[in-house]
């Protein structure tokens, strides 16, 4: 368990395979984001027939509701979720951050109002691990100090400094409950500085060994040249042994962005969000189901995807169910987002293992045709 090998080359691009306890997961790969145990809108016969290889569910939703207690209860959320194909959970860190104004950070963890009941909760690292070790997933996060994305120097030391050191306490308690069938990937801070995220970086490798490893703190508010010039930092310094895992980053453009700089992993509520939003993604560009013009079209949404929206219905109909609210608008966007992306990594992966200057090639036809409108932070 817990094996990661490479492929395929192409450039840094790379392709992959990560054994983990409920499958294995082929890379570059997105993964659909069940923030309650649920990808929305979406059940796990949609997720398996759209090719989604690994979901992503949140460790702070599901503290707050339903509990950690009753999900271990209930069999794990793999049986709680009815997903038997793997599992990562975060571990409530971005959660935790979006609440500002409602939580508290201090030495031993973050204190919280939770947006349930509003009740007063705390989050620790070892907390998070415990919780996550009860929802059972094959990959748990560490417990991080998530800061804005202009965050200055001062601030991002401050939190880079917190986040290794509760990386030390998950670690330690991640082995102390010898839960074996669970590994746990570190998180990478620093803010868009580049001395503090190869600081960071090389600080975590000190902690390891590691199964995987995570970039954080991105898609947070920075411009994407940042974004993209962080990555680039660290690619050339981290381990080519690892998954690397690119937390909340989901948009086309992103993705083939991040594939080129070497990244593995994905997770993102982009595609959902968007079409719950009448907003689809194409191999042109994001494309809105309301606009007037698609009234009378009787064309598929995207004539070269192969999903049950673009095999089944048309623009038409897809607008029409938009402007009358009707539900399943939002549930056939939604799945025609997540198979897009899904697709997106896979032709990747086929074009990596071409070798060679390929994708580099692949990656400029396709920025040429994909015009990225209305694509900001998730």
């Amino acid at each position: 368990m817990f094996d990661f090998w490479i492929d395929g080359r192409s450039g840094a691009a790379r392709s992959g395979a990560l054994t983990l306890p409920h499958g294995t997961v082929e890379t570059p790969v997105f993964m659909p984001v069940g923030t309650q145990a649920t990808v929305r809108t979406l059940s796990p016969a949609d997720l398996k027939a759209v090719g989604a290889q690994i979901v992503l569910a949140n460790t702070y939703h599901l503290h707050v509701r339903p509990g950690e207690d009753v999900i271990a209860q209930l069999g794990g959320l793999h049986k709680f979720m009815a997903w038997e194909r793997p599992l990562l959970t975060d571990s409530g860190g971005f959660q935790v951050f979006s609440l500002e104004g409602f939580r508290k950070v201090d030495e031993d963890g973050v204190e919280f109002q939770s947006h349930v009941d509003g009740g007063r909760r705390r989050l620790t690292p070892e907390t998070a691990i415990e919780i996550q070790a009860k929802l059972d997933a094959d990959v748990a996060m560490a417990f991080d100090h998530v800061i804005p994305g202009g965050a200055d120097e001062a601030t991002a030391r401050d939190a880079l400094e917190r986040t290794l050191r509760w990386l030390a306490r998950c670690k330690k308690r991640h082995a102390e409950l010898k839960k074996s069938d669970q590994t746990l990937w570190p998180i990478i801070q620093g803010g868009t500085l580049p001395a503090l995220r190869t600081e960071c970086l090389d600080r975590i490798l000190e902690i390891g060994p590691w199964t995987g490893i995570a970039i954080g703190g991105l898609s947070v508010g920075e411009p994407k040249d940042k974004m993209y010039q962080t990555i680039d930092v660290l690619e050339a310094r981290l381990p080519a042994t690892l998954p690397r895992y690119l937390m909340g980053v989901g948009f086309p453009a992103d993705l083939v962005a991040a594939v080129e700089r070497g990244v593995d992993l994905f997770d993102c509520v982009a595609p959902t969000r968007g079409g719950r939003n009448g907003s689809a993604f194409t191999p042109d560009g994001t494309l809105n189901i309301r606009n007037a013009g698609f009234r009378t079209d009787d064309g598929p949404l995207d004539p070269s995807c192969d999903c049950e929206t673009c095999t089944t219905y048309s623009r038409g109909y897809l607008r029409h169910l938009f402007v009358a609210g009707e539900l399943l608008g939002l549930r056939l966007l939604s799945l025609h987002n997540v198979r897009y992306l899904i697709r997106l990594a896979a032709e990747m992966r086929e074009v990596i293992q071409r070798g060679g200057d390929a994708f580099a090639t692949w990656a400029d036809d396709w920025r040429r045709r994909y015009q990225p409108t209305g694509e900001g932070v998730a």
